[in-house]
């Protein structure tokens, strides 16, 4: 589990909001990571973003589905449709965990929600297009279109995966993983576009010094204080599988063939 850092939109003790603005920064390096969802969307733990970094997580979870995109598109054997799937599925954890958490570490908290919601849009456009690439593939001859279907998903791997080589690190990830924190001031004035950003860096790293004394999250977790937090990460999943959206999305187009 990720005992990342959070922080409130209120500066502290000081009661200050942080100074911030949207900048051209922001916005281009969110967009980048949001295109995380279309391969989530397009296929359908323990994180490892506190160990390497969001930055590098996000661009080891592009990797990973490239490779399973192309041995997948190749695959002439089950073996290799398996291996796909396995590369698959680890691009998909690490794009699930990363992805949306540089998105709310690198928005202001006001505008967390505004930018964190980019990764469920991304999501939802992959899961279009890969009906249409299905429906597509599907009137070709001699059926081997789903190759096709399989290799398509290198197209938004490749964008978060190159994308991912010019991102920032989040100033969160830097207090994390650095005791000198000028390094992580001088993001916060370039993402936030203001020169004042020490009551938000006092937080970041207040909330870091919390987190690393955190040694057994999941024995926290059953702590009565998290009960309304835990009791609603699982109702929400729960119930959005009861409603059957993964039939809806996933099975029904072929439950519906002749």
């Amino acid at each position: 589990m990720e005992d990342g850092m959070a922080v409130t939109s209120e500066g502290g003790q000081q009661g200050q909001l942080y100074n911030a603005r949207i900048t051209l920064l922001l916005v281009l390096s969110c967009a980048v990571a949001a295109t995380g969802g279309l391969t989530y969307g397009y296929d359908v733990g323990i994180s490892v973003t506190r160990a390497f970094g969001r930055k590098s997580s996000i661009l080891l979870g592009g990797a990973a589905f490239l490779a399973g995109s192309a041995t997948g598109g190749a695959a002439y054997n089950v073996i290799m449709l398996l291996t796909a799937r396995v590369l698959l599925g680890v691009g998909i954890g690490f794009a699930n965990q990363a992805i949306p958490m540089y998105l709310s570490e690198m928005a202001p908290p006001k505008n967390r929600g505004a930018f964190g919601i980019a990764f469920n849009l991304c999501i939802g456009i992959g899961i279009l297009l890969a009906n249409l690439v299905n429906y597509g593939d599907q009137k070709i001859k001699g059926g081997w279109g789903w190759r096709i279907s399989l290799a398509m998903a290198a197209a938004p791997a490749s964008v978060l995966t190159l994308g991912a080589l010019f991102l920032r690190e989040t100033p969160n990830s830097l207090v994390e993983h650095g005791k000198n924190h000028e390094k992580a001031r001088r993001m916060l004035q370039q993402v936030r576009g203001v020169d004042d950003v020490q009551v938000e860096l006092d937080d970041l790293v207040r909330a870091s010094n919390v987190s690393k004394r955190v040694k057994h999250p999941f024995k926290d977790l059953m702590k009565r204080k998290y009960r309304p937090q835990l009791v609603m990460s699982i109702a929400i999943p729960f119930f959005q599988q009861i409603t059957g959206i993964t039939v809806i999305a996933f099975y029904a187009p072929v439950l519906s063939e002749p």
